[in-house]
């Protein structure tokens, strides 16, 4: 029961709260112990928000979830995880997780609250409305990124929160036209949003994101004061167009962790976190 209990928590998912270091590496703090004391605890709290989210998901949506190729998988869609179980579970982690969250600050108390009533309020009902459900699971990124940088009080950028927003949403484009694709005439009988989406609509929206993305990537980085960021722009660059290639070619795109399994985008994404560390701490110029 406790293997089970662990993989509806999914934590081959809690890779996205990997944002919320962000905000230590680009406010140059990459080296204050205290503050990876903060920064860290922010990351375990938003692993068990997620991990409760899903079970609360999976719980609502598990006749859905029978139907689907893939998540029929899941212990509490298959049975081998009594539900009610699960939602005790649930309960802890959040009461756990939101009184851990008031003892680093108040702030990030409530940008851990607002995260996890904006999942709920997914889960209940945003995510059956066209377009809503998309810009809402930007929106968790957002939130994520955010929390991050009031766990350890530092300045939050308005680019981190624009290229954030828009790197979520070209992923969450990808994953709603890799299910349409997966589940063809099924798709509407798993999820009911999928029936007002067309891969038409779709990639002209993931057209129009990447652009919107690349953009500000490169705003960003030329109006930074370390003018050297402008040297990570075509890693930047090669890593989405690398995802949309595997989108098209090789019907990529419907669990975001799969990035870490092509070398192409896994070698990118190191390479362009290195130079970035590299360029913010052995240059003098202020960020």
């Amino acid at each position: 029961m406790l293997k089970e209990l662990i993989t509806s928590l999914r934590p081959k998912q809690w890779y996205k709260n990997l944002i919320l270091f962000i905000c230590i590496i680009f406010s140059k703090n990459l080296l204050n112990q205290s503050m990876w004391l903060n920064i860290t605890s922010a990351f375990i709290i938003f692993c068990m928000l997620s991990g409760s989210d899903y079970i609360i998901n999976d719980i609502i949506d598990r006749k859905k979830d029978q139907m689907h190729p893939k998540k029929c998988r899941r212990p509490i869609a298959a049975g081998t995880l009594d539900k009610h179980i699960a939602l005790i579970a649930a309960i802890t982690l959040i009461t756990i997780s939101l009184t851990w969250s008031y003892t680093i600050n108040p702030q990030f108390f409530i940008a851990s609250l607002t995260f996890f009533i904006m999942h709920n309020a997914y889960t209940l009902y945003l995510k059956n409305i066209i377009l809503i459900d998309i810009l809402t699971i930007s929106i968790h990124f957002v939130i994520r990124a955010i929390a991050g940088c009031l766990a350890i009080s530092v300045f939050i950028s308005p680019w981190l929160i624009i290229c954030t927003f828009l790197l979520a949403l070209f992923l969450a484009l990808a994953k709603r036209r890799h299910e349409l694709v997966l589940l063809g005439k099924d798709a509407k009988s798993h999820r009911k949003i999928l029936e007002e989406y067309s891969t038409d609509l779709l990639d002209q929206m993931i057209t129009i994101t990447t652009s919107s993305l690349i953009i500000s990537y490169t705003l960003y980085t030329f109006l930074a004061d370390n003018i050297y960021l402008m040297a990570t722009i075509p890693l930047a660059v090669y890593g989405i167009f690398r995802y949309m290639l595997l989108i098209h070619a090789k019907n990529f795109g419907g669990e975001t962790e799969m990035i870490f399994k092509d070398k192409g985008i896994l070698t990118c994404m190191t390479l362009w976190l290195a130079l970035v560390i590299i360029i913010l701490y052995t240059n003098n110029i202020t960020l």
